[in-house]
């Protein structure tokens, strides 16, 4: 896999992060560093672990899937993609942030756990290529505790009025990169 396909992988994985990490920097009244801090790490170890248990699981039983490896990474891509850009489109309130829970233990492992689940998914789709997983982990970890971290400072600035854009640049992204795979293989 290309390092820019990696990285706009990793760009789009991470757009729930960003997105959720503006809002909760909205919520913030002091400590803006701090908190930025620990969503970071924790959205970024969270982002980084959800692809290798995906990856491991999708190694696990390759035999049987790599007939068909190709429109499985399509499939959930486009579904990841698609389910991210139907949120951002269809409108709504969106989350909304009661500032004394807004960095409680449990609230940040909730939603470490929430915004990579689309990263589980992502990391069996990862073993259709040849690529050193540990270095898309570190990527995508990185990815995802830089956004989170500016996103957060971001919040705490302006507001969320880049969610709508973040969450379909991001479903955007992993429906080309699925679509990219399936034309790679086929073709």
């Amino acid at each position: 896999m290309p390092f820019l396909t990696l990285l706009l992988l990793a760009l789009g994985v991470s757009a729930d992060a960003f997105a959720v990490a503006l809002g909760k920097g909205l919520a913030l009244r002091r400590g803006v560093l701090k908190g930025a801090l620990v969503l970071a790490i924790a959205f970024g170890f969270s982002q980084a672990l959800m692809p290798l248990i995906g990856w491991m699981l999708g190694s696990a039983f390759s035999d049987i899937i790599d007939p068909i490896d190709h429109w499985i990474a399509f499939g959930l891509l486009l579904v990841i993609g698609g389910k991210m850009l139907w949120e951002a489109l269809r409108g709504g309130d969106g989350d909304t942030v009661d500032s004394e829970e807004a960095f409680s233990v449990r609230e940040v492992v909730m939603l470490s756990i929430a915004t990579s689940i689309d990263a589980l998914a992502v990391g069996v789709s990862l073993t259709v290529f040849d690529i050193n997983i540990w270095f898309a982990i570190a990527v995508i970890g990185l990815v995802t505790f830089a956004l989170s971290f500016v996103a957060v400072l971001i919040g705490h600035r302006v507001g969320t009025r880049f969610r709508k854009l973040a969450e379909i640049v991001g479903g955007l992204v992993l429906v080309g990169i699925g679509v990219s795979i399936l034309i790679e293989h086929l073709g």
